[in-house]
């Protein structure tokens, strides 16, 4: 199956029977729902289908199959990216974890804004409910027409990306040190939603 099959594949699976503004939720809350996790080989404009097989991915891949499952619905979709520390999320790592996100350099968040009724709305996917018990922002009950909160705190402005131009979207800068955040973060994530932390 090429990724364009994969996409109308799931995008009847998860929108059969709604109208289009419950279509536009029902993407947003499945997108949402999949496990966040930092895992570099997706996020590129040719990597991000695996999140369907992995069930797991960052803000870079769900907005990527966010964007391009709008896009098949007709709407209108940029990409908006915001730089952003790690560190800012001091209260909520474990000591471990902590050390290793103040090495971290600025890192770039991705999201995306949608044309709904003639306006752009900021649509942001990236974390999911399970996540929201350690203080992690989840946009949860999202009426499909305003804004939607970000998970972080720009550090900068919103540069604003065509989808044509996803492949100019910067990379997250890969590193020994970088590579072991993000094992260490995934691990978290996943004892917070095993109920282990």
């Amino acid at each position: 199956m090429t990724d364009t099959d994969v996409i109308d594949s799931k995008l009847r699976e998860w929108t059969r029977g709604k109208g289009l503004r419950e279509v536009i939720v029902a993407i947003f809350n499945r997108i949402r729902d999949i496990p966040y996790a930092v895992l570099p080989e997706l996020n590129s404009p040719r990597g991000y289908i695996h999140i369907l097989d992995l069930k797991m991915g960052s803000c870079t891949p769900k907005h990527f199959l966010l964007s391009k499952m709008y896009q098949r619905l007709g709407l209108d979709v940029l990409y908006v990216v915001y730089p952003y520390r790690w560190a800012e999320f001091k209260e909520l790592y474990p000591p471990g974890l902590w050390n290793l996100a103040e090495q971290m350099p600025i890192a770039h968040h991705l999201a995306c804004r949608v044309e709904i009724n003639g306006r752009y709305v900021l649509v942001d996917a990236t974390i999911d409910p399970p996540l929201g018990r350690i203080g992690l922002p989840v946009n949860d009950s999202w009426d499909g027409i305003s804004d939607t909160c970000l998970p972080i705190l720009p550090t900068g402005g919103e540069e604003i990306y065509h989808p044509s131009e996803a492949e100019f979207i910067s990379p997250p800068d890969l590193n020994e040190n970088t590579l072991a955040f993000y094992r260490g973060l995934n691990d978290y994530f996943d004892r917070v939603r095993n109920g282990k932390v």
